[in-house]
């Protein structure tokens, strides 16, 4: 038996793509199932350790990216990436070929693009995952030949084609399972901080986001104050904001309580989320994770992105109760202050906050998807 993962290079297509693995892993150690091979068709292995712990093979396809941005030099870039994509297409479906796998399973972004549709080419069965509220370019292609295509946000399927909304299931969003459930004992020690004191957890994504980077950095003198701030930066903004808090908190008796970071790992990020009281984030893949984490959050969703969908997303979660949204255009350092004291210094909006997060991430999403792509594997080997 042999399966195929792809996604675009970012960790919102990759790590679910991980913990689907993770759970094929499991059941085919469980129903004894010989000579199963997994491999990750992309542009970038992206986390190469992540791979090698499941079992997965990396192989390297080209691909282009598609721009909505109308510009000259939008459409030039567009121009040459379709020469990227239509070259990626052709190494897939020899790759492909060499390997025929039973079935592909895409996680979407332009990178996936190539491998999809050299499935299609050579008739092999397509799996699709859709984690945003609206339908990216790439799903919304590719899920008129696929099998199945799975969402993590039941409101999606009203932006997919008519067509196939049959072949759609409401799985969830899959989670990693070593940041799927906050770890509690020994994270303070391990994080360095001070007992009984509120602690704030701000995420932009993998790689930072410089905007919330900088709002923040603004009101960090009020914050420790009263909290302690956990705050991941990105690696390329991590040794500025290390030299701000040397200069800047040099005679502040409180600056060990702001603490940067360039990255979390999956242990700093559970032992994080096992303390953190408020989680400040963007609106990507990662409010399923705070989501099971049960924790209070204020949402800063990117104002442009494909389809608006960061915006979409931030609003469907909000709508439960278990987050504030501040808006890219009304983000300021007294507002978020404003946001996090509303929060943080009032326990019932607290409680109420935390109460709203359960039924929103589904802790099975995974399981589920894995079993679809077991059962289809099967399917094709029989």
């Amino acid at each position: 038996m042999k399966i195929v993962f792809t996604g675009g290079g970012t960790g919102g297509h990759f790590f679910p793509i991980i913990a689907v693995a993770q759970e094929l892993n499991d059941m085919v150690e469980e129903g004894h199932y010989a000579h199963v091979e997994m491999f990750y068709f992309s542009t970038e292995a992206y986390d190469e350790a992540s791979l090698f712990e499941q079992h997965m093979e990396f192989v390297e396809i080209p691909s282009g990216k598609l721009r909505v941005n109308p510009s000259i030099t939008s459409m030039f870039k567009n121009a040459i990436d379709m020469f990227g994509v239509a070259w990626g297409t052709v190494t897939a479906v020899w790759k492909l070929y060499k390997i025929f796998p039973d079935v592909v399973f895409g996680k979407g972004g332009y990178a996936s693009f190539p491998t999809l549709f050299a499935a299609r080419i050579l008739g092999i069965p397509v799996i699709i995952h859709e984690s945003d509220s609206v339908v990216t370019r790439t799903n919304s292609i590719v899920s008129k030949w696929a099998k199945r295509i799975a969402v993590s946000y039941a409101e999606s399927a009203e932006s997919f084609d008519k067509k196939v909304r049959d072949k759609i299931a409401h799985t969830g969003q899959p989670i990693r399972r070593e940041i799927a459930h906050p770890i509690h004992e020994g994270a303070m020690e391990y994080l360095k901080l001070e007992q009984d004191l509120p602690v704030i957890m701000i995420v932009g994504g993998s790689q930072g986001a410089q905007l919330i980077n900088n709002v923040v950095w603004d009101i960090v003198p009020e914050l420790i104050q009263k909290y302690q701030v956990i705050h991941q930066v990105g690696s390329k903004n991590i040794e500025a904001m290390q030299n701000l808090a040397i200069t800047e908190l040099s005679d502040n008796q409180l600056k060990h309580r702001y603490k940067p970071f360039a990255f979390l790992n999956p242990l700093a990020t559970s032992m994080s989320a096992g303390v953190a009281d408020l989680v400040i984030s963007r609106a990507g893949s990662q409010l399923f994770e705070i989501a099971s984490w049960g924790i209070p959050s204020i949402i800063i969703p990117r104002t442009h992105s494909a389809n608006n969908h960061n915006m979409s997303n931030a609003y469907i979660y909000a709508s439960t109760g278990a987050c504030q949204v501040v808006e890219e255009k009304n983000l300021a350092p007294h507002v978020l202050l404003q946001e996090i004291e509303r929060v943080l210094d009032n326990k019932e909006v607290s409680d109420r906050m935390k109460q709203a997060t359960k039924g929103f991430a589904q802790p099975n999403a995974a399981r589920i998807i894995a079993q679809e792509i077991l059962d289809m594997a099967l399917s094709h080997e029989g």
